[in-house]
């Protein structure tokens, strides 16, 4: 299960690595286009919904290596202790926030799809084909703060922790900066 759940997360911040890849290559070509006189139909449009599933896709990577902004300098100050029963309290708060936005968001795009909603761009595309990403991104950070929450009731570190640690062992403190 360790396994699956490390290549889902290596595996989303892929897929938002290429999305971002996508949106450079994209304007790039529009850029070119234009010093040309020619216009790439759409592009706009597309690198709109790459951005949102580039934020969405990078969310449970992000998180669980410590990138995602956190109250870390606090909880440091703690003893082991506080910190556990504090770490806790933080992760089924963000485990209820991330349930209800799953469900806002599920519920979401079935209407998008239930409605026939399009786009209102210059590409007349179905609105939940480019909101899925939004659905993927969110399902994963979900499962991501799920499987920290239940390593910190096994009185384990949070991966975020030992990415962290790992970063200052190697005299790495950008983030304090």
């Amino acid at each position: 299960m360790r396994r699956f759940l490390d290549r889902l997360y290596a595996g989303s911040g892929a897929l938002a690595a290429v999305c971002v890849f996508l949106i450079c290559a994209l304007m790039l070509a529009q850029a070119f286009a234009r010093g040309m006189g020619a216009q790439i139909r759409g592009t706009d449009d597309i690198v709109s919904w790459l951005c949102a599933a580039a934020a969405f896709f990078a969310l449970g990577h992000t998180f669980r290596h410590g990138e995602l902004v956190r109250v870390g300098l606090w909880l440091e100050r703690l003893g082991p202790r506080a910190r556990r029963v504090m770490e806790l309290w933080a992760l089924g708060l963000t485990a209820a926030f991330g349930a209800y936005m799953l469900w806002a968001v599920s519920r979401f795009i079935y209407q998008s799809w239930q409605f026939n909603e399009v786009a209102q761009g210059l590409l007349k595309v179905p609105i939940w084909i480019p909101q899925m990403s939004f659905l993927i991104g969110v399902v994963i950070f979900f499962i991501a703060v799920l499987d920290e929450l239940v390593t910190v009731l096994g009185n384990r570190k949070p991966a975020y922790q030992l990415a962290e640690e790992a970063r200052r062992a190697a005299g790495d403190f950008s983030e304090t900066v």
